[in-house]
């Protein structure tokens, strides 16, 4: 599965559109194989600015394709560069809400129905997160003590 992320992702600069949904304390993640140190990913839903489209608009696209939610577009809250050859992404985060649907496991439209890197999604208890191996999360997640943490965040952040 790592190699068909690397071919698809890899080798080019990303810009990511992420979203952050916390309810009653938890935080919407979704599993992604064939990414991360340890081969796979626990992250926040969010996926590729397409040409044409604003951040706003490719965070409901992919929110919509992922988790089968709409959601509304809140606060803008931080920039995250990733770097770990061959994927590098520019990340940026913004704190969503649910507007309608049904929760349910999407797709990644860039891979085959054969190679879907969408595992698995939930909602996770920042507690559940710390007594988990930190390298199944996406650094800012693992790098956050709560809710509270996470949403406070501004600014620019780096991990190569």
């Amino acid at each position: 599965m790592k190699e068909a992320v690397d071919t698809i992702y890899g080798n080019r600069v990303r810009i990511r559109i992420c979203g952050i949904l916390i309810q009653e304390d938890k935080i919407l993640l979704i599993n992604h194989n064939g990414v991360g140190e340890k081969g796979s990913l626990w992250a926040p839903p969010g996926g590729g600015l397409e040409f044409g489209e604003s951040s706003e608009q490719t965070l409901i696209r992919e929110y919509k394709e992922e988790t089968g939610l709409d959601i509304v577009v809140n606060e803008f809250l931080f920039v995250n560069e990733f770097f770990a050859p061959p994927l590098q992404a520019i990340e940026l985060f913004f704190q969503v809400g649910i507007l309608g649907g049904i929760i349910s496991k999407g797709f990644d439209p860039e891979m085959t129905a054969d190679k879907q890197i969408i595992q698995e999604l939930r909602y996770w208890k920042f507690e559940d997160i710390l007594l988990e191996n930190p390298l199944l999360f996406h650094t800012i997640v693992r790098n956050s003590k709560n809710p509270k943490d996470l949403l406070s965040r501004r600014g620019h952040f780096t991990h190569f």
